[in-house]
């Protein structure tokens, strides 16, 4: 069993600086509360310091990015207190400390620690809190206030603890603090929602959503994370809310992130308004936003049904960044020992503002310890075992502070590759295009083509007025095709179509299913399609006033069309070994035959799979 943390023991693992301790003698209290929930259960929610400081009944505070740190400012009992927030540290899991340097207020300086010591009924959570009064009224109104903080703490946690586990995302809304909503306006949003087709009973979650939901889960409402907290298909929560934005019940924003912090850094509201480049003064880096992580959609209730202000009661650095494991500020020459809980997986390790990155892999197996100089970066073996000790040494003439974050990002966040294969996001949104320059990364993407066979032919038979409305009418069955299989027509191109689809498996089952309907034996229109298809990666771009897919990939899943005839599909091979689709092909009886198709612009030929479609069972 783990020593207890007495104040002793605290100050010693976390001593106060001379500096600070010429400041003022510290008023100190340490406060041991046994809980009945794991330590990974806990820190989730411990984390959360914003809404833990309003349960506790804290007032908001105002926050300002100044000189790469954060300036705070609030009210306690009618005084007004100003700081500077310094940078948190935490090992996640174990333990978190705050500090802050006033300028105005009943301190000088006041350090908030949490510590977690796993136990067999739960977790033994240890706080302390350490003030620098500024004064002796300070001094007296401090030592006055804290009996009674404990007491609320006490309560805020017993409330904590039963919401441990509890995925609903849509906690009602604290009743100190009902929400605003324009009910009319919501009831008439609803019923618009009912009339574009989206399921009653996701209607009336969202309404509940909107009505009784906390502020602070609905400033950034993310689909993805909603739908699987409600077990609804993630797509059909995506529509509601993209048809909820035309039918004025959301707001829809386009976030910029942060690569290393991972917060907002831009709320743009439409497309255009996406810049090239972003910065976070808090990292002290610039970036781009072409990145395939660098913009997340997220929705928020219109202003005009409920008002959803961004409220922080306070900076919740590591709920703000809980892909961080690791955070730790070193004095130069300082030398710091660490035991992580670190589970398996990848992780990433570097200084705050550099943009070197070292990774490392967590498995059974591994090295115990890392030792890690700022001046070097992490020396010895890049496997580690689970709940690694780290050795970080700052062994340069400034203050350095060590991260270490998860490698892979949540899956949470609704990316713009996902919502520009959305039929229904191009039907509604279909004004919504990049600024000239803009690129947007939109990683691996499955393209198609379909090519009219004999088209020139076709239109001296047919004449332009009647070759026209044949045309446009396979237009409207391949993209009713496209959709059925979670695709979207990105263009037309003459008489050839362009769709983009997340998945191969999906891009290939349209294939099949557009081969079918423009069968050789039809009577009722003379059209026959060529098509082809490869996945990988490629980029979006503005091109005219909508949005286009360019690169590589686009290219070869043009240039396949080379290789299929009326009734057939050529396809790569790279799309061949894309998730499922060998297993698919051979259910469905495929006869696809390997080809090679040569490219003077490449160094080898293309390897491809070649499938009359129609011999299919």
């Amino acid at each position: 069993m783990s020593q207890p943390w007495t104040l002793d023991r605290i100050l010693d693992r976390f001593p106060w600086s001379p500096d600070l301790r010429a400041l003022a003698e510290p008023l100190e209290f340490v406060w041991r509360f046994d809980l009945p929930v794991a330590p990974t259960a806990l820190w989730p929610l411990l984390a959360d310091t914003s809404r833990f400081n309003r349960d506790l009944g804290l007032p908001a505070m105002q926050f300002t990015e100044r000189e790469g740190g954060l300036s705070g400012e609030a009210s306690y009992g009618g005084w007004i207190h100003r700081w500077d927030e310094l940078p948190w540290q935490w090992v996640a899991g174990c333990w978190a400390l705050n500090e802050r340097r006033y300028s105005r207020g009943m301190a000088f300086h006041v350090r908030g620690l949490y510590l977690l010591t796993p136990t067999d009924a739960g977790t033994a959570l240890t706080v302390y809190f350490g003030w620098l009064p500024r004064g002796w009224l300070g001094r007296l109104l401090l030592r006055r206030a804290f009996p009674r903080i404990r007491e609320k703490y006490a309560a805020a946690l017993a409330t904590m603890v039963d919401r441990a586990g509890d995925t609903s995302l849509a906690l009602p809304a604290p009743a100190r603090q009902p929400p605003t909503v324009d009910r009319e306006a919501l009831a008439h949003g609803a019923e618009a929602l009912r009339g574009e087709g989206v399921a009653a009973e996701l209607v009336a979650r969202l309404v509940d959503l909107v009505r009784a939901g906390d502020d602070l889960d609905l400033h950034r409402v993310q689909p993805l994370r909603l739908a699987r907290a409600w077990g609804v298909d993630e797509t059909a929560v995506v529509v509601a809310l993209l048809h909820g934005t035309r039918v004025g019940l959301f707001e829809l924003n386009w976030d910029v992130v942060c690569p290393h912090c991972r917060g907002t850094r831009v709320e743009a509201r439409s497309l255009g308004e996406v810049p090239a480049q972003g910065s976070c003064t808090v990292c002290a880096i610039d970036f781009d936003t072409a990145g395939p992580e660098a913009l997340e959609v997220t929705f928020r209730p219109h202003a005009a049904v409920r008002d959803v202000p961004e409220r922080h009661y306070c900076s919740a650095e590591p709920a703000t960044k809980d892909h961080v494991q690791v955070q730790q500020r070193l004095a130069p020459g300082e030398t710091r020992h660490l035991v992580t809980a670190m589970g398996p997986g990848r992780y990433r390790l570097r200084l705050r503002g550099a943009k070197t990155v070292h990774r490392v892999d967590v498995s059974a197996g591994g090295a115990a310890e890392l030792a890690w100089r700022a001046s070097t970066g992490p020396a010895g073996d890049a496997a580690l075992a689970p709940a690694p000790a780290l050795a970080l040494h700052n062994d340069t003439t400034a203050e350095q502070t060590f991260v270490v974050e998860r490698a892979g990002w949540v899956d949470d966040a609704l990316r713009p590759s996902r919502l520009f294969t959305n039929a229904t996001f191009r039907e509604l949104f279909a004004d919504e295009a990049l600024a000239p320059g803009v690129q947007i990364a939109m990683g691996e993407q499955t393209i198609l083509f379909t090519d009219m066979v004999g088209s020139t032919r076709f239109y001296a038979e047919q004449g332009d007025a009647r070759a026209f409305n044949a045309v446009t009418a396979h237009f409207r069955e391949v993209q009713a095709l496209v959709e059925a299989e979670g695709g979207a027509v990105v263009k037309t191109i003459g008489d050839a179509v362009m769709a983009a689809f997340p998945t191969p498996l999906a891009g290939l089952a349209c294939a099949r299913a557009v081969q079918q309907t423009f069968a050789a034996d039809r009577a009722d229109t003379p059209v026959r399609l060529r098509i082809s298809l490869h996945c990988g990666p490629c980029i979006a771009v503005r091109l005219n006033a909508g949005i286009d897919y360019f690169g590589g990939t686009v290219n070869l899943a043009a240039k396949l069309q080379a290789r299929a005839e009326a009734g057939e599909v050529a396809f790569s091979d790279a799309l061949r070994r894309g998730p499922g689709v060998e297993a698919w092909l051979a259910e469905v009886g495929a006869d696809a035959h390997a080809e090679v198709l040569p490219l003077r612009a490449l160094d080898a030929p293309v390897d491809l799979w070649r499938w009359s479609v129609h011999g299919a069972r």
